[in-house]
């Protein structure tokens, strides 16, 4: 008798002791749900961004990267995220004519700026040259890079034009000209995990005889 009241005992404590644990471990939980949603409200800022031709005015969370904005917030997933540190090359995009790692870039440094993304270069009716290039030449196997290395040979090929040198710009003095070494050079922030260099290259080189 005295041993089955000591266990009724015991397992009345245990419960008591789990329920109180359970409201002990939720309350920080929740406060910090709450201190989470108040610290959101205070960090977000009104901007407004002319993408693809189409202006968009937002009001983001002040750590939104561009490629958080444009994937999740524009809903134009043609932007991959890929590393997340700028090291892939997989999210590049065109700000104000100059390519940019769009996870790197807070959506707030754009505010007033023209971004162009993969979307924006072509249609699948009216392909830009450089995806038409891609295509003919097999530039890519799964895809997944295929967005950031076009958008990033479409600003490298203006980069040259415009005289912009390289690190491996031989003369500083005069206007660089297309070469595979150059185009290497400044495509070699663009990783493609499946090798398709070669392809990717002749692609883009077909577009800079043609378009001298």
């Amino acid at each position: 008798m005295k041993i089955s009241q000591h266990l009724k005992l015991s397992r009345r404590r245990l419960f008591q002791a789990a329920a109180t644990t359970s409201a002990f471990l939720s309350l920080p939980k929740y406060a910090y749900v709450l201190a989470d949603t108040e610290t959101s409200k205070m960090n977000t800022q009104s901007l407004t961004l002319k993408v693809n031709g189409k202006q968009h005015k937002l009001s983001l969370d002040t750590r939104t990267t561009l490629l958080d904005t444009l994937r999740e917030h524009l809903h134009l997933t043609g932007t991959k995220k890929g590393c997340d540190h700028g090291q892939c090359g997989a999210c590049t995009v065109i700000s104000n004519g100059k390519r940019i790692n769009s996870c790197l870039s807070l959506a707030l440094q754009h505010d007033g700026d023209h971004i162009t993304t993969i979307e924006g270069l072509g249609t699948p009716d009216s392909l830009h040259p450089m995806q038409a290039a891609f295509i003919k030449h097999d530039g890519y196997q799964c895809g997944y890079c295929t967005p950031g290395q076009i958008c990033s040979a479409v600003a490298v090929l203006d980069e040259l034009k415009a005289g912009l040198p390289s690190h491996v710009t031989d003369d500083l003095n005069r206007t660089p000209e297309f070469s595979n070494t150059e185009l290497r050079e400044r495509m070699s922030g663009n990783i493609c995990r499946c090798g398709a260099y070669s392809n990717i290259a002749d692609a883009i080189t077909e577009v800079a005889e043609e378009n001298p």
